[in-house]
């Protein structure tokens, strides 16, 4: 994770997502780096999926978000180990998310929310897998997190 760069002004904000090969994205290959929004309303949840090969660089841009993460990498020495992060206007930060591992996010708060996300390869429905958001294996509890 690192902050995003915001310029608030009397006119609204100024988000400046991404510079290739700079930053988060710097491994990003510019040929095939594709650049996504999506609007969600509050409670939304949309979780959880993962890519094979795919990386994800998630800057939300309005809104608040509560970010689950769920390593899925049978290799890994955090396998199965989850992470919640709230990420959005009040907290301004970009999250990188490596293949394997399950992702997804709450709208939280009253008002929608924008995720800009950027991806190192173009969409391929072969290279995402999907769970549900309240898989038993996962154990998820999007209700009581930090409360």
């Amino acid at each position: 994770m690192r902050p995003y760069d915001l310029w608030p002004d009397d006119r609204g904000y100024f988000l400046e997502v991404i510079r290739m090969r700079q930053g988060l994205a710097q491994d990003f290959p510019p040929e095939t780096t594709q650049v996504s929004a999506a609007l969600s309303y509050p409670g939304t949840i949309k979780a959880f999926h993962f890519h094979r090969h795919q990386t994800d660089l998630w800057v939300p841009a309005s809104g608040m978000f509560q970010v689950t993460l769920v390593d899925l990498r049978p290799d890994s020495p955090t396998f199965g180990v989850k992470n919640t992060l709230y990420a959005g206007v009040l907290k301004p930060w970009q999250i990188l998310i490596p293949p394997g591992v399950g992702h997804g996010y709450k709208v939280i708060g009253e008002n929608p929310a924008i995720l800009v996300y950027v991806t190192n390869r173009l969409y391929n429905p072969q290279d995402e897998g999907r769970i549900a958001y309240n898989d038993s294996s996962i154990q998820y509890d999007w209700e009581l997190q930090h409360k």
